[in-house]
């Protein structure tokens, strides 16, 4: 069995765990084509693994247009109804706007492209992550191929779903009827899943099945034994930090945009500063609010608290978790962090918010503290109470690998997606 994976761009360093993904299909016996809409940046390939894959990615937006008029041509001459059914039903696709559905006319155009690739190559079943372009694009290959192959055609297309964005843009993403037209959905999480059913009727509620992501546990792993005694103590005295006094050693790792809620551990490392609780923090990643956290940083005299890193590399990335004494992400807005999964595979508690599906992976207490969102107030306390228990941080760290290694590494969600991507098949 081969199936095309399509993402709006493959490899993308805040998508890492798409790459482990398409690994451990293979490994469970699922052979996997991955496709892209648009190239990487060169820039952004920050890894050996993503260059490998970006060069065995081919990209749509990146061809030629003498590529993009051969598969054109291709069709046309083959089969014109094809491409005449095509464009009806791109035009009766997406947001019921003029430049929602001029925008579904670009996605043809895409989607010819690479349904002539997947036809010369015999694959019938494109697998599409997130409901963005990619999967635009997958269900009109799909449906190219069930117009020209008619009844009995083996074309179909699946989608995994994430969210949160999708669900608080439903009309923009024409989600509803994707989920309609899709033939399999795989959900990251129950809280996903039930995000879908309440836009389709039950009728299509047997499609969605739940596929957890994954961690690579081994390269995410805890510092040894001897390391974890040398840098903490069981002392409470030491207020969070090793027997020598140094500060609880806090890190985060997401892109800086609103609904990371970075601007909240701002104010919960400045409580902690008041109450005389020593910390240092790192701030690993990009975006939007890189500035204002920056002029923030210095406005409050963080400035030797707070280290705006900026984004940093996988085969980097496992060393700092191993720095760090606590994991926190103050987010407003999840689906279900690939960031936590790699900080308690690394063995250190974390400290996040009571949103999404959060609650599916860290319980209060357990793996660590949660505490509503925007509290920054109750963030501080959550870390100031981790800081005066390092025993606790141990204890924690290792329920968090545990519920990793019971659930979330790719010897687990690998075979879950293959069983999942074998069982799709043609609703129609």
């Amino acid at each position: 069995m081969t199936v095309a994976y399509l993402t709006s761009q493959y490899p993308a360093l805040s998508h890492t765990f798409i790459e482990r993904e398409v690994r451990a299909v293979r490994d469970a016996g699922v052979d996997v084509a991955t496709f892209s809409v648009r190239p990487c940046p060169p820039d952004e390939l920050r890894s050996e693994a993503m260059r490998e894959d970006a060069e065995q990615t081919p990209t749509l937006r990146g061809s030629s247009l003498s590529t993009w008029a051969r598969a054109h041509a291709s069709l046309g001459r083959r089969n014109p109804r094809v491409f005449a059914a095509g464009l009806r039903r791109a035009l009766a696709s997406g947001p019921r706007t003029p430049k929602g559905r001029t925008w579904q006319l670009f996605y043809l155009a895409e989607a010819v492209l690479l349904y002539e690739r997947l036809r010369a190559r015999g694959i019938t079943h494109v697998h599409a992550h997130f409901a963005n372009v990619a999967s635009d694009v997958a269900r009109l290959v799909a449906y190219l191929g069930q117009v020209e192959d008619g009844p009995g055609s083996p074309w179909r297309w699946s989608l995994t779903m994430h969210g949160p964005t999708e669900f608080e843009a439903v009309e923009a993403f024409d989600l509803p009827a994707k989920v309609r037209s899709a033939d399999g959905i795989a959900c990251i999480s129950d809280f996903c899943r039930s995000q879908l059913m309440r836009f389709v009727e039950p009728d299509h509620w047997d499609k969605m099945d739940v596929v957890r992501m994954s961690v690579d546990a081994a390269r995410y792993r805890p510092a040894d034994d001897a390391a974890m005694q040398a840098r903490q103590t069981d002392d409470p005295s030491a207020g969070g930090g090793d027997a020598t006094g140094r500060p609880l050693r806090l890190l985060y790792v997401g892109r800086l945009v609103p609904e990371k809620g970075s601007p909240v551990l701002l104010d919960a490392i400045g409580r902690l500063t008041d109450e005389g609780v020593p910390t240092t923090t790192r701030i690993v990643g990009a975006g939007d609010l890189r500035d204002s956290l920056d002029t923030a940083i210095r406005a409050r005299g963080l400035g030797e608290r707070v280290e705006l890193v900026g984004p940093v590399g996988q085969d980097h990335l496992p060393e700092l978790y191993r720095e760090s004494d606590v994991f926190v992400l103050p987010s407003f807005s999840e689906g279900l962090p690939v960031v936590l999964m790699e900080a308690m595979a690394t063995g250190i508690p974390v400290v996040t918010t009571q949103i999404a599906a959060v609650g599916e992976m860290v319980q209060d207490g357990v793996q660590g503290r949660v505490v509503p969102a925007g509290r920054a107030d109750l963030l501080a306390d959550a870390i100031a109470d981790l800081a005066r228990d390092p025993a606790r941080r141990r204890e924690m760290g290792r329920a968090g690998r545990e519920t990793i290694l019971a659930e979330f590494v790719p010897e687990v969600t690998g075979p879950a997606m293959a069983r999942f991507l074998q069982g799709v098949r043609p609703a129609r």
